[in-house]
């Protein structure tokens, strides 16, 4: 198992310049990250950092409330991959779920999915805001929408990831969907229980941290 493998080396700072997504490319490469996940106007920059490198360039949609519209994050989705992004990270309606509105949330997934194609969507629950229940519900809308990852979190929530949402999300998804923690994941020791715990990514903003 080769740590770096497992890693999306991520910067999602709303004052991220562009001299640190440049700092975040180069440590990808140094360190041999699986990608780099960036927000949508730092997508061009990244590819072009990592031109001729086999790092991936991950963009979010929807970040970080998930509220936009799902016109709004298809097209955003789009964008992003004429840019250059190689994967999707998109935020839930989380207000549609807890309202039990699961066709909306299941068919945004679903039309998301359809619109990027074979590009890899994860989905991010954001946990933090979730009852057991709405976790599990949320784990089975993405799997039946066709999502490719469930994802525990943005970062910019109350909490991130925990061993025990990822348990529970291993539990519905099973091996229909991997699993990316997010959130507060600083340290090598507590990136290598994720993956023993069936993690296939890991996000963190401390990529060169857990490789200590």
């Amino acid at each position: 198992m080769f740590l770096p493998n497992f890693i999306d080396h991520t910067n999602l700072k709303p004052t991220a310049l562009p001299s640190d997504i440049k700092k975040l490319c180069e440590e990808a490469k140094t360190y041999g990250f699986y990608a780099v996940c960036v927000n949508g106007c730092h997508v061009s920059l990244a590819k072009e950092e990592l031109k001729n490198t086999k790092v991936k360039v991950a963009a979010v949609i929807g970040f970080p409330l998930g509220a936009t519209s799902t016109n709004t994050k298809i097209f955003e989705a789009k964008d992003c991959m004429e840019n250059g992004a190689d994967e999707i990270d998109m935020v839930i309606n989380i207000g549609w779920l807890k309202s039990n509105h699961y066709d909306l949330v299941r068919n945004e997934i679903k039309s998301i999915k359809q619109a990027i194609g074979d590009t890899i969507l994860k989905v991010i629950l954001e946990t933090c805001y979730l009852t057991t229940t709405e976790k599990e519900k949320a784990c089975a809308l993405a799997v039946e929408a066709g999502a490719d990852f469930v994802k525990t979190s943005t970062g910019f929530g109350n909490g991130g990831a925990t061993f025990e949402d990822v348990i529970l999300m291993k539990k519905v998804v099973g091996d229909d969907a991997k699993i990316k923690a997010s959130g507060g994941i600083k340290d090598r020791e507590t990136a290598l229980k994720y993956i023993n715990l069936g993690v296939a990514r890991i996000g963190t903003s401390s990529g060169p941290s857990l490789l200590i």
